[in-house]
Formats: C-alpha cells, sequence, structure tokens
C-alpha cells in the first residue's frame, strides 16, 4: 500500500473515531467502544509509572472515569482520543505520586535512609510531576508527538504515518518538544 493508501486510511480511522465520540457524547452508554479501545494503552502508561498493579488499576479507573465525565467538553481537534486520555492519565498520576508524598510522614534528608519513598526520592516524585506538567504545557503538536514517542511507545515511522507527516518533520516536532522540556525544567529548577 502506498503512501497516499495509509493516508485514506488514517482519515477513516480519524472520521470513525469522531463518530464514536460524537455518539458516545449524545449518549454516554457508547463510551464502553472508547473504554475499550484505549483501555490498554492507559493502562500500561499509567502501570509502567506507578509500578503497583492495585494503584494502577485505580489510577486506570479513574482516568476512563474523569473522561465520562469530562466528554461532553471534549471538542474533536483532530487528534486522537487516547492523547487527550494520556493528558488525563499523566495528571492522575502526577496527583497519585504528591498523595502519595503528603501521606507519609516527611522524610529526613540528612538521614540517607529516609531520604526515598518506594525507590525514589521526594524531589524525584515532585520532578516527574513537574514532568507530566510541562508535556501537558506543550505546543499541541510536540506534545502529541511526545506523548505518542514516550507514552505509547511507537516507533518514529508510526508517528509519521498517524500524523500524514515525513519521518523528518517527526524527529523536528520531537527534538523541539524536548528541547522546550528541557529548557522548561531547567527554569523550574533553576
Amino acid at each position: 500500500m502506498g503512501t497516499g493508501g495509509f493516508a485514506l486510511k488514517a482519515r477513516r480511522a480519524d472520521s470513525s473515531e469522531r463518530d464514536v465520540i460524537e455518539a458516545a457524547q449524545k449518549d454516554p452508554t457508547r463510551f464502553a467502544e472508547l473504554y475499550e479501545g484505549n483501555f490498554d494503552i492507559v493502562y500500561a502508561f499509567v502501570a509502567r509509572r506507578v509500578r503497583d498493579r492495585d494503584h494502577a488499576q485505580d489510577l486506570t479507573a479513574d482516568v476512563f472515569h474523569q473522561a465520562l465525565a469530562n466528554l461532553p467538553r471534549f471538542e474533536w481537534r483532530g487528534v486522537p482520543f487516547a492523547a487527550w486520555l494520556m493528558r488525563i492519565a499523566a495528571n492522575a498520576v502526577a496527583d497519585h505520586f504528591k498523595r502519595v508524598a503528603r501521606e507519609r510522614d516527611a522524610p529526613q534528608f540528612d538521614d540517607p535512609d529516609q531520604g526515598s519513598i518506594g525507590g525514589g526520592s521526594l524531589e524525584d516524585f515532585e520532578q516527574r510531576a513537574r514532568l507530566f506538567q510541562l508535556v501537558n504545557d506543550l505546543p499541541a503538536d510536540q506534545r502529541r508527538v511526545v506523548i505518542m514517542r514516550f507514552a505509547e511507545q511507537r516507533t518514529i515511522r508510526e508517528i509519521a504515518v498517524a500524523l500524514q507527516r515525513s519521518e523528518g518533520a517527526v524527529k523536528q516536532l520531537q527534538f523541539r518538544g524536548l528541547e522546550n522540556l528541557r529548557t522548561r525544567m531547567g527554569e523550574k529548577n533553576g
């Protein structure tokens, strides 16, 4: 199949996804199709970050609960529905780590044995939470590429096909997105 065939297939997929979203906005019982089509990717994203099965299941359920509750406000912009779910998931994970940090006794950082929570320091968790928020603040095209590349673990070629862009354009968006994140992380830490 030539690149024109991929583009046509991607447009049909976008149109189909849009139809399902609009149907679910009118009739919440239709949300099940969106749930089933996106559960695996959201669960994998959350599970890789929290590394605890029970928490991952709870957070994934929270993500879909929030998505269903906010579905009437969702506006189709040609971006896969999964990207919107990933934003919700990133915020849920960040909130989870903030909550874990608050619920634990404040560690004594001068005592090396007390300076870690679940294998990472409180500072590490706070930095991850900031990173998730900074990804959400990236320009839409950069955010989409960063999420697809690192959260969904897609290849450059897969992203290029999905976005109907050249591999070079995807690499450039990824580079700009990562540079933006480095700059913004430096500003937050500085």
